[in-house]
């Protein structure tokens, strides 16, 4: 049950945006580029139209990399919650920063080739569109831009996680 009680939960319908929306530079972020408006899987494309973006910073080392997506959760409960306010819609299917940001943790430490960036947004998207619990949950319970964030860095961090396994414990035994 969330508790923005001016915002509506997404329709459909509602994927037809008012004139110049993008020109915004906060909604444009908030829907990737533009990459949130695609017709069907906005959230797939979302997390693809991240990987792109990731090249621009992802030699940078740990500490630096790992700031630089820390910093995008935090502008990101900013950026989704005010354009879902502007929106008037809750979590809008076209509001992708929360995936660019799941998208970078899952990347975050292994993809050094397309196997690994496949297997990052393959697990991803699979954690993202399944939500398991605790991923559901705070879907479902968490306002604003938090709420809209969280779920998707909980899916980044779980997909992370299922690839550090598969490197320690999957990967010697197939090698």
């Amino acid at each position: 049950m969330n508790s923005d009680n001016n915002l509506q939960e997404p329709e459909f319908t509602e994927a037809l945006l008012p004139p110049g929306f993008l020109r915004n530079p906060v909604h444009l972020l908030a829907f990737g580029f533009g990459s949130g408006t695609a017709a069907r899987a906005p959230g797939t494309w979302g997390s693809l139209a991240a990987i792109p973006v990731w090249f621009c910073f992802a030699w940078l080392p740990p500490v630096a990399y790992w700031v630089i997506v820390l910093l995008a959760f935090v502008v990101g409960i900013w950026l989704c919650g005010k354009t879902a306010a502007d929106l008037k819609v809750h979590d809008h299917g076209g509001i992708v920063w929360d995936e660019f940001v799941g998208m970078w943790i899952a990347l975050g430490l292994f993809p050094d080739n397309v196997y690994g960036i496949l297997m990052a947004f393959t697990l991803f998207r699979l954690f993202d569109v399944l939500k398991p619990w605790p991923i559901s949950w705070l879907d479902e319970y968490l306002p604003g831009g938090l709420g809209i964030m969280v779920d998707d860095v909980v899916a980044g961090f779980m997909a992370l996680l299922c690839l550090l396994a598969i490197d320690r414990w999957l990967m010697p035994v197939i090698v």
